[in-house]
């Protein structure tokens, strides 16, 4: 009878017994089939079944992990063992050593399976923490500081897609820019929202305009309006609206003041207070102050009802009397006491004309001494009035070099 000699499966030959063999022969033939089975699987010592299928077992089919490398689930590269884990997990805490790289045409990774919890990922540093976290109690996506989800966050998203910031925003890079907006036609604004007031800068879309105004809603309560080369201040309401400009010691205003239709230009922040110049709708012009022309022209004016500054001197209490052009042309003086010599100063350039008028009262009543550089008719000083009124006029075009001086009749 045909009996092979074997101790594993590979070694039995499928064609014994063979069927000239003889019948009593078979126990030879069963024995050797129980001695290969308990050699081939001799790692099978318990009373417990085998319930894996032939497609769960083939699963393990090229593995050359040992024992220890499988209960921890260790991924070789390349089939090849390493010292090092590549993934290990204990705790429930999985922990890759090395690059994670997701390829594929449309690689997916998902965090969470859509359960009422949040989900995170954590960036372990030095000092600091950071997550990106799904806050799943407010249903926003977070950016923040440290490792709790909620807490010091960063930057948030909600699910209109709106984003807040918690901190400063810089923008760097050699033409940096900030667009707001995607050209489609809607409102688009930056709102800053204040305790008592709020404040936007907005583009009103409608009107094409870019908007600084109070509030919150575009096109409303318009401070500032921009649009191609015009620059509006106010939105036609019955209210004053300011260019106020807040000095150290003293403010100026430019504004409109919509009690009096009139545009103002003065000192202060309150309309009709200080008002320096004031313009109404006809164009004409208030002046509330003196103009100090430094010299220059005045250059084709009319002059109507206007009036002169008088340079009041009074008693000259003899001795040297200055008379001073920069504190009036006209100049009044009564000539007391003693002897008295007047000087002239401050005159105009030359190649300008200069003026002034003298009203001089009792001027006979002492002697008079007059400046050397003024021409009188025919060479000749005039006779004053002792006790009564005389007018001078005096002229020059070369700065005092020559004043010319006129003398009226006697005004007593």
């Amino acid at each position: 009878m045909a009996l092979e000699s074997a101790s594993y499966i590979s070694e039995l030959t499928a064609t014994n017994p063979t069927a000239s063999d003889s019948v009593a022969q078979g126990d030879d033939h069963l024995r050797l089939l129980k001695t290969v089975l308990k050699t081939q699987f001799s790692g099978l010592t318990g009373t417990t079944a085998i319930a894996s299928s032939e497609a769960e077992l083939n699963i393990l089919d090229g593995v050359t992990a040992t024992a220890t490398e499988l209960n921890y689930l260790d991924i070789t590269t390349l089939g090849t063992s390493a010292d090092s884990k590549a993934l290990t997990q204990a705790s429930g805490v999985v922990t890759i050593v090395g690059d994670v790289k997701i390829t594929g045409t449309t690689p997916l990774l998902t965090i969470g399976d859509a359960g009422a919890e949040d989900t995170t990922i954590l960036f372990d540093g030095n000092a600091q923490d950071y997550y990106i976290a799904l806050d799943d109690s407010a249903d926003d996506l977070l950016i923040g500081l440290g490792s709790t989800v909620g807490t010091t966050p960063a930057i948030s998203i909600d699910e209109n897609l709106a984003v807040k910031t918690y901190g400063d925003i810089t923008m760097t890079g050699t033409t940096p820019t900030l667009t707001i907006g995607d050209a489609g036609a809607e409102d688009t604004k930056i709102v800053f929202d204040g305790n008592a007031k709020d404040f936007y800068v907005a583009l009103d879309d409608s009107a094409d305009k870019l908007v600084i105004g109070e509030g919150s809603t575009v096109g409303t309560n318009s401070i500032l309006t921009v649009t191609d080369d015009t620059v509006t201040v106010g939105d036609g309401a019955a209210v004053d609206t300011y260019i106020n400009f807040d000095g150290n010691a003293v403010d100026y205003r430019i504004g409109l003041d919509d009690g009096t239709d009139k545009l103002e230009i003065g000192a202060g922040v309150a309309h009709g207070t200080t008002a320096a110049i004031a313009i109404d709708s006809a164009a004409d012009m208030i002046i509330g102050g003196y103009i100090n022309f430094q010299d220059e022209q005045a250059i084709r004016p009319e002059i109507k009802d206007y009036a002169e500054t008088v340079n009041a001197i009074g008693g000259t209490g003899g001795g040297t009397q200055d008379i001073d052009l920069t504190a009036g042309n006209v100049v009044t003086a009564t000539v007391d006491t003693s002897a008295n010599t007047f000087t002239f100063s401050n005159p105009s350039a030359t190649g300008k004309a200069c003026s002034f008028t003298l009203i001089l009262t009792n001027g006979g009543s002492q002697d008079v001494t007059w400046p050397t550089s003024v021409d009188w008719k025919d060479g000749t000083e005039p006779t004053l009035t002792s006790s009564g009124v005389d007018i001078l006029t005096f002229t020059t075009v070369d700065a005092g070099t020559i004043w010319y001086g006129f003398h009226s009749t006697d005004m007593k």
